[in-house]
């Protein structure tokens, strides 16, 4: 692993640097070659104890790496780090933390899926595109200025709060929660058979999968939450915007093309009208994202003043989507299985665990029998309410 590691971040380079601030909330991208961190860990414990197909809640802060930005300066941090524990009973888990400020989701499977390669004794398949010129190319001839709610508006609050302070201290836990291949079909026609009444895409084109999954996991959280009808909330989503430029990015462009863009509704109308009308609000946030909108985001990024409000998802001033929010990321497009390191096939592929009310994300269930996984945070109070209109509401 320590060798094919070193040979992937040849052609991978800039994962050796490091970040560093340039003042006003700004982070430059050092390729100083500093290298990654790669640990080897010893346990006492066996793959049963963490459950092989769906682990424990909490068990990843044991078996991928921590990093303390409160005591190290964030230009001594790797961008990678990569923990091999291994089990007494002669099992062994691959823990990866990697900076999404360098890399979205498809950036880091393609480097994770090369790897795998060179680690199997194979050659590169695909070089990573570095170019990052290619972005604003062709140039702008003249200033875009179109609305990006996603950075000059704030996120909803809880009706009659004046901040979202007191949310963000409730008790939060986890749920993995799967909908089977008839489940999924099920909301589909659902969400698509509102088309029919005109309550959805003036184009006819059926909802995806996505759409239709994330609108009722909206739908779910408000009901859960008890919302008022006047109540407004909005749905966070990661739209990789690759395929949206013009010309579009190469697949392989390799660093973060991701832009978070906000669905906005009240939550009277997502839980009152039917599916499609969520999933309608979701599709016209995600087709607002065009080759312009994108050019247009890195001039309002690059005329503003001071962006440390967004750099730490944590801090008071961050966009908060807790509730009455939420955000749903779509995993359901990236090669998470199958990362054979010369081993085989994993047993167990997933994301670590996170403590943020109304963090979500969608993925493909590792049988390859149609069915997804929904991993979902929400607060204490509003999970099994949540679970129950989860699977209920499917009719």
């Amino acid at each position: 692993l320590r060798d094919s590691l070193s040979k992937a971040l040849v052609p991978f380079y800039p994962l050796a640097g490091r970040l560093r601030w340039i003042g006003c909330g700004r982070l430059e991208l050092d390729c100083n070659a500093k290298g990654v961190s790669l640990y080897v860990a010893e346990s006492e414990a066996k793959l049963d104890d963490i459950g092989y197909s769906s682990p424990s809640p909490g068990y990843d802060q044991y078996l991928i790496p921590s990093i303390d930005y409160g005591s190290v300066p964030i230009h001594d941090l790797p961008l990678l780090l990569v923990q091999l524990t291994k089990f007494k009973c002669g099992g062994i888990s691959l823990g990866l933390r990697i900076s999404h400020a360098v890399v979205d989701g498809t950036s880091a499977l393609h480097f994770f899926s090369e790897w795998a390669r060179l680690a199997r004794g194979e050659p590169l398949g695909a070089e990573p595109f570095l170019d990052r010129k290619v972005v604003l190319d062709p140039p702008i001839a003249a200033p875009i200025c179109l609305d990006h709610p996603e950075y000059s508006h704030p996120v909803p609050l809880l009706l009659g709060l004046s901040d979202d302070v007191e949310e963000r201290k409730k008790k939060t836990t986890l749920a993995m929660l799967k909908l089977s291949k008839t489940q999924v079909e099920k909301l589909k026609n659902m969400g698509n058979q509102d088309q029919v009444i005109g309550s959805t895409d003036a184009a006819g084109r059926a909802y995806t999968r996505y759409e239709i999954v994330a609108g009722h996991i909206w739908r779910c959280a408000c009901k859960a939450r008890q919302h008022k009808d006047e109540q407004p909330t909005a749905l966070g989503i990661c739209v990789d915007s690759r395929s949206r430029m013009h010309p579009p990015l190469p697949r392989e462009y390799f660093g973060n093309a991701a832009l978070d863009i906000p669905a906005t509704s009240h939550a009277g109308e997502l839980m009152s009208k039917p599916l499609g009308y969520a999933s309608s609000r979701i599709r016209a946030a995600i087709e607002r994202v065009t080759d312009t909108y994108v050019k247009s985001a890195l001039e309002f990024l690059k005329n503003e003043p001071d962006l440390t409000r967004f750099q730490d998802i944590r801090a008071e001033e961050a966009p908060f989507y807790g509730n009455p929010n939420l955000g749903v990321v779509n995993w359901m497009t990236l090669p998470i299985y199958g990362l054979d390191f010369g081993w085989g096939k994993e047993i167990y592929m997933g994301p670590g665990t996170h403590d943020l009310d109304g963090d979500s994300l969608v993925l493909h269930s590792p049988d390859g029998d149609g069915s997804l996984i929904v991993m979902l945070c929400l607060q204490r109070a509003h999970m099994d309410a949540f679970t129950k209109h989860f699977y209920e509401d499917i009719i």
